[in-house]
Formats: structure tokens, C-alpha cells, sequence
């Protein structure tokens, strides 16, 4: 693909490129980069064969010039150069229980900011963490685990709460809300939106046994004020989709759905002395584990925890 340094109307009219193809240039491409401007965009394409427009005859051209202008409806995010880029990763976390009878909605909540990604400009990463402190109130909760437990009190602690609860929700380790209130949640990852991202990279995520998962990951360098500072990078296996039919405790008889729930969290290495990571990380998984159903989410973050600086996700074989 040849890209042409500017371009407007006039300029592809005089060309020969007829007017009816054309609607005002709202796009210019310079050196493969894509530059807004505050006109409508269109999308061009045109052939040329020696000094002959052709629009028709394109299996005969010798040279295919392309410029794909973007709707300028389409916002362009500061974070890539790409319009097809999935936007700012904010990392949701969940703290739930299917012991507690006021975490339903909260699960659907993230079920629903998983599926639908419904902010603008950004790819909401999100994790369910199912805490055990509700297990002797009548059900103990499949998917639960200490380690959750205790990853939310040090979150208290770090948002100085006075206990934990649940439903839970933390943005980006830097804002903490009730898990089901949906305009919260919204105006905290809008805000997170903004703040400025490292790259994480997933580039590869496969079982080599039924028992073990290898991830490949990357990260790139600390940067700005973050870089005096020290960060951890983790990864995080998880179910894509689980369900439970719960007997007992607050939510006795209900049928419970839950996406993304936390199998494992593994710390891959730390982010230090402005230095990059490239690591294969082996993590261990139940045998009985569906593949097909695991997702993999690899994020940086201020040790404490503390606020995340980046994250990615695979689903496993991808």
C-alpha cells in the first residue's frame, strides 16, 4: 500500500478521480500515520495503470494506491496509532461471593461490561475475585479462595477502609465503589481512561499439558513519575463463563453465573531500574479444566496494590 503525504478533494478531482467517488477528506496520512481533523472523513479507493484511471479493471493494475479515511465519528485514542485498536485497558476487579444475597447484580454488571464494552475508547478488562469470608453462612462458594480475601484487605487498606465488603468493585487499583452501581463504575473508568498506560503484551498463552498453562508476556518500561517507582507483573488465569446452582446460605435456590473467575493469580516479575519484561511463565492448572473456557490477563501494578499501569487479555489458543 502506497500512502500519499496529504490529500484533499481538490487535489484527487484534479487527478481524474471523479467527484461522485469523493466526499470531503477529514483524514491525512503521513509517513503511515493517521492525523484528525475537525472535517467529515470518507473512504477513497482508486487504481492506477500507467497514466489511466481505471476504476474497474482491477486485476490489471500495476499499482494499487489505497487511502482509507476513518469516519471522523470514530474517535482516534491517544494510546495507539491504530483505529482499530481496542482502546485504553482498565482493569475491573470484582470482589464477590455467591454467599452474598447483594452480589447477582454486581456479577451481571461485569458480565455485561465484559460483553458489551460500553465506554468509549477503552478495553475494560475485567476479573471476578471470590472471597471466602462468606463460606459458614450456609454455602460454601466454589470459587473462592483466601488468597482473594486477602488481596481485598490490603486494598482496605490501601483506600483506608475500615473493613471489606461485597459486592466490591476497584478500577484500576485506583478507585473503589459498590459492585452493582453501574454510573460509578462508568465515571471511575472513564477517569481511568485518561491516565497514562504501559504496553502489556500477551504473545502467547497454550497448554503444554493438561495440567500446565505457558503464557508468554511482555512489558514494556516504567516511564514518567512511575518510573522511580517499583511494580509487580502479573497474570491471571481465569474461567471465561461458570455457573453454579447454589443450596444453600443468602442465595439458596438461585441459579449463578459469573465470567471471568479468578483460578490463579501468579506474579511473572517486577519493573524496576527503567527495564523491560520478557518472560515465559508456566502456571499450573486443575487437569480437569476446560482449555477452551480459560482466559489469560497479564497487568502491571504498583506494589501494595496499587494503582495499575497496564493490562492485557487472551483467551487461551488464541
Amino acid at each position: 500500500m502506497i500512502l500519499l503525504s496529504t490529500i484533499s478533494k481538490t487535489t484527487l478531482i484534479e487527478s481524474g478521480v471523479p467527484e461522485a467517488a469523493i466526499s470531503d477528506c477529514g483524514i491525512v496520512f503521513r509517513r503511515g500515520k493517521t492525523v484528525k481533523r475537525k472535517v467529515p472523513a470518507t473512504i477513497v479507493t482508486y487504481s492506477r495503470e500507467e497514466h489511466h484511471l481505471d476504476w474497474c479493471m482491477m486485476t490489471k493494475m500495476k499499482v494499487v494506491m489505497t487511502v482509507v479515511l476513518v469516519l471522523a465519528g470514530c474517535a482516534l485514542m491517544p494510546a495507539s496509532d491504530n483505529p482499530s485498536s481496542p482502546g485504553a485497558p482498565v482493569l475491573v476487579e470484582l470482589f464477590t461471593s455467591e454467599g452474598c444475597s447483594t452480589c447477582p447484580p454486581a456479577d451481571a454488571l461485569l458480565q455485561k461490561l465484559d460483553r458489551e464494552q460500553p465506554i468509549a475508547g477503552v478495553q475494560v478488562i475485567v476479573l471476578s475475585e471470590h472471597v471466602d469470608y462468606w463460606n459458614h453462612l450456609g454455602w460454601s462458594d466454589p470459587y473462592s479462595s483466601k488468597f482473594f480475601s486477602d488481596r481485598q484487605s490490603d486494598y482496605a487498606q490501601h483506600f483506608s477502609l475500615g473493613s471489606v465488603y461485597t459486592p466490591q468493585m476497584v478500577v484500576d487499583g485506583t478507585a473503589e465503589l459498590t459492585g452493582g452501581d453501574s454510573q460509578l463504575a462508568g465515571q471511575a473508568i472513564e477517569k481511568a481512561r485518561n491516565q497514562p498506560k504501559i504496553s502489556v503484551r500477551i504473545l502467547s498463552a497454550s497448554t503444554r499439558t493438561p495440567a500446565i498453562l505457558s503464557v508468554h508476556v511482555e512489558a514494556d518500561p516504567l516511564t514518567g513519575s512511575s518510573a522511580r517507582e517499583r511494580a509487580e507483573v502479573w497474570l491471571a488465569v481465569a474461567l471465561d463463563h461458570a455457573e453454579s446452582q447454589v443450596s444453600g446460605g443468602e442465595n439458596g435456590g438461585r441459579h449463578l453465573s459469573h465470567v471471568a473467575v479468578v483460578q490463579s493469580l501468579t506474579k511473572a516479575g517486577d519493573l524496576k531500574n527503567g527495564k523491560s519484561l520478557d518472560r515465559e511463565v508456566e502456571v499450573k492448572l486443575n487437569p480437569h479444566t476446560d482449555a477452551k473456557n480459560l482466559r489469560v490477563i497479564a497487568f502491571v501494578q504498583q506494589s501494595g496494590p496499587g494503582h495499575v499501569l497496564g493490562a492485557a487479555m487472551q483467551r487461551v489458543g488464541e
